[in-house]
């Protein structure tokens, strides 16, 4: 008898802890977080980077870093196209001190979109910005003065950036008095296109090999590269 009674207590405990445990976990409740995951979104919010565009760019440095791709690991970039061309929202992270080196204007292609870039494409011809994660090469001179070579990584989605032409230039169309003029950047035919009077300083730091990542809460890009995923 007094068995049967502890047995029922046991079922009734086991029951609310089981209803308890589903309750937690409905869909539209918040799933927990890695601890790895909680460091990054408070490094973003120290940093005040966008923190879906953050995380997915991490995950992308990290692996390139892993597959021995980054010579220049100290640099993380990112440009959030999910900010108006009008924000300053090419951010230049500092890994080893996890700061801000730099934040400031970029451009998008003249195709994706007036504002917000809003479409891309790995087309040629296309003259859109590409998304996704690109390494950095070596700078040369031409025809937008000193420029970056960029290699996109990722296959059918930025994988024709040197058949594009697609670099880091400086432009005078991509910085605050543009802005001020006209309410957004003006845009290049597809490259990240920043300040002329800090193209030198940004070549600098991420040249020779650093990670860059083009960022927007783009269903297809989020759904299919395999850099994130």
């Amino acid at each position: 008898m007094v068995k049967n009674i502890w047995m029922k207590k046991l079922l009734s405990l086991f029951a609310i802890v089981f209803c308890f445990t589903l309750q937690s976990f409905k869909p539209g409740n918040p799933v927990p977080k890695s601890e790895r995951e909680m460091a990054t979104v408070n490094l973003s919010e120290k940093l005040n980077i966008n923190s879906k565009a953050f995380i997915l760019a991490i995950k992308g440095y990290e692996k390139l870093k892993q597959l021995g791709k980054l010579a220049n690991q100290r640099y993380l970039t990112i440009a959030d196209m999910s900010q108006a061309s009008s924000d300053p929202r090419l951010y230049i992270i500092d890994m080893e001190k996890q700061e801000l080196l730099m934040q400031t204007f970029v451009a998008h292609g003249r195709n994706s979109g007036l504002l917000f870039a809003k479409q891309f494409s790995n087309l040629v011809g296309s003259f859109q910005s590409s998304l996704g994660f690109y390494i950095t090469g070596k700078p040369y001179q031409g025809k937008h003065g000193k420029s970056l070579i960029l290699k996109g990584v990722e296959t059918g989605i930025n994988d024709n950036a040197e058949e594009r032409a697609i670099v880091l230039h400086g432009a005078d169309y991509a910085n605050k008095g543009f802005v001020n003029q006209q309410g957004y950047l003006g845009r290049s035919l597809g490259c990240p296109a920043v300040p002329n009077h800090q193209v030198e300083a940004i070549i600098k730091a991420i040249q020779g090999a650093s990670c860059l990542f083009v960022y927007a809460p783009n269903s297809d890009y989020l759904r299919d590269s395999k850099m994130i995923n």
